[in-house]
């Protein structure tokens, strides 16, 4: 199913919102995507649409198996994305605007060599150094 970058921010948040508290309430999504809660109604009802959660009015908002599949994957490009940009030691004020750029753009087989690479450089911690020794070399 084709989700655009702005449906999956919504259901990214809306999965971590319910890792978290248990609910997603409109007002707490709007507050952390910084729209107003109007719009957030209207993502709600076309994610319903799509078959990606349940909306109720003034109730809330709820996914499906399918919208919490995709949420969930979503979350998980995002950390490694996260743990990508971490290992190569990437100013840390930069890394959340850094991945929300990149991650709607990658798909599962990039996200695997990302996270494949990643857990090369932590279980090598010698061949980590001697690339940022190479790093280093290509800098002066």
């Amino acid at each position: 199913m084709a989700t655009t970058p702005n449906m999956e921010d919504y259901l990214e948040i809306i999965y971590l919102m319910f890792e978290e508290k248990g609910y997603a309430r409109a007002t707490d999504i709007a507050e952390h995507l910084d729209v107003l809660p109007s719009s957030v109604t209207k993502m709600m009802k076309r994610l319903d649409r799509k078959g990606l959660g349940v909306y109720e009015k003034y109730r809330g908002f709820v996914l499906t198996s399918k919208g919490k599949k995709i949420a969930k994957d979503i979350v998980d490009k995002h950390q490694t994305l996260e743990d990508f940009f971490r290992v190569f030691e990437i100013d840390s004020d930069n890394i959340y605007e850094e991945v929300e750029g990149v991650e709607h753009h990658i798909g599962k087989e990039t996200t695997f060599c990302i996270s494949s690479l990643v857990r090369f450089f932590e279980d090598h911690p010698e061949i980590k150094k001697q690339y940022f020794k190479y790093r280093e070399d290509l800098d002066d």
